[in-house]
């Protein structure tokens, strides 16, 4: 409690060694300096949040483009098992990525099909629910595909990563 005398004491005299007459408060130089400090520590923090974004979009991209390229794998997988139907002089990919979404009747079992994705994700480049799409038989950087089947995906985005490798290379 002897604090709290002290601490009365203190502010009914104006604070510690106030005489009288003059208030308390911040000069105009003082408070100039200070706009000058904060202005220029946030002109220094905005590339840092620039690249914190395409950052984190360049991380969705992998992690899509991961995600999609592992159903086809299991995709193909299954088919080679002979778990999934296969056409006559296809490879056993995909035809689209809906087909993957939809789901294929497994051989042998009735009214049961596996699905292979939950849905197709957008691309976080493009803002787009679409994707570029290799197949078996295109060249490894193409970007037209002809159409028999899905081998590969990629991004329909022109930019460019923070690595220096277009998106569309992923």
């Amino acid at each position: 409690m002897a604090w709290l005398n002290r601490w009365s004491r203190w502010t009914r005299k104006g604070g510690a060694g106030a005489g009288g007459g003059r208030q308390g408060g911040f000069t105009l130089a003082e408070l100039v300096m200070v706009c000058a400090i904060l202005a220029s520590l946030s002109l220094l923090a905005m590339p840092v949040v620039k690249y914190t974004s395409k950052r984190s979009k360049e991380m969705e991209l992998r992690q899509d483009l991961r995600d999609m390229r592992a159903a086809i794998d299991q995709y193909k997988r299954f088919s080679d098992q002979g778990l999934l139907p296969v056409d006559l002089g296809s490879e056993g990919y995909p035809k689209d990525l809906d087909s993957l979404v939809k789901g294929i009747a497994l051989v042998g079992q009735v009214d049961r099909k596996m699905k292979f994705l939950r849905r197709i994700p957008f691309d976080p480049m493009t803002g787009k629910q679409q994707w570029g799409v290799r197949s078996f038989q295109d060249e490894p950087d193409s970007t037209q595909s002809g159409g028999e089947d899905v081998y590969d995906v990629f991004s329909l985005s022109s930019g460019v990563g923070l690595n220096g490798i277009p998106y569309r290379k992923w």
